[in-house]
Order: C-alpha cells, then sequence, then structure tokens
C-alpha cells in the first residue's frame, strides 16, 4: 500500500494557468500524478484534490476509465469499496507531461503575458 497522499501535493502549484498544451481534462494531470505509486480509493484522491468537486471528479475519472488511462476495480463488501489504478497507457504520459510542465515553467510569463494582451484588445 502506498503512502498516503499529501494534501498538499500541489500547493507548489499556485500558478494555474492551464497549459497550453492538456490531456483530457483541467484534472487528468493531477489525477495522474495522484495515481503514480500505485492504486489509490476515491477518497484518497479527494485529499489532494480538495478543489475538484466530487461530481467533477468523477467524471474526469470516468473519462480516463473510457481512454484507457486508468482502471477501475471495484471489490465486493458493504460499502463496495473500489479502487483506481494507472494502465500502461496512463504510465506513458509521465515523459511528455514532464515535457510541457518544463515548457510551461519555462514559458509561461510568456504565455500569460500574451494572454493577458489578447484580453485587452
Amino acid at each position: 500500500m502506498p503512502e498516503p497522499l499529501d494534501p498538499d501535493m500541489f500547493a507548489g502549484c499556485a500558478d494555474h494557468t492551464p497549459l497550453p498544451v492538456r490531456v483530457g481534462d483541467k484534472w487528468t494531470a493531477k489525477i495522474l500524478v495522484c495515481l503514480r505509486d500505485g492504486p489509490r480509493r476515491f477518497s484518497e484522491l479527494q485529499v489532494p484534490l480538495a478543489p475538484v468537486t466530487p461530481k467533477v471528479l468523477t467524471e474526469s475519472l470516468r473519462a480516463m476509465e473510457r481512454d484507457g488511462l486508468v482502471t477501475r476495480t471495484a471489490y465486493p463488501g458493504i460499502p463496495q469499496r473500489v479502487e483506481y489504478s494507472l494502465t500502461d497507457l496512463g504510465h506513458s504520459l509521465f515523459a511528455p507531461l514532464a515535457a510541457s510542465c518544463a515548457w510551461n515553467a519555462a514559458h509561461g510569463a510568456e504565455l500569460r503575458k500574451a494572454r493577458d494582451a489578447y484580453a485587452e484588445r
């Protein structure tokens, strides 16, 4: 069992400027990071992803499952226990995401400046 997720694991991401290159929806990359070290239950994912409503988190996970990025495993019991884990396809996104994050770190200020200039027109 992996260590519990840090509720502040995304606190250093103060800049919420959307990346110009996005995989899935707004939350997909963060969900991928949460699942990097192994399967997680929905309630575990909610800890660092507190700004995401349960409805949106559910929709994101369903979309990721549809796209083959995660698997959903339901275990019998009352209440039923459900875990989400990354597929090989999901794991393969870490290299492109790292490149996208590096690009954003290097050019984020330029991107924000261009967006601000566009908004002023």
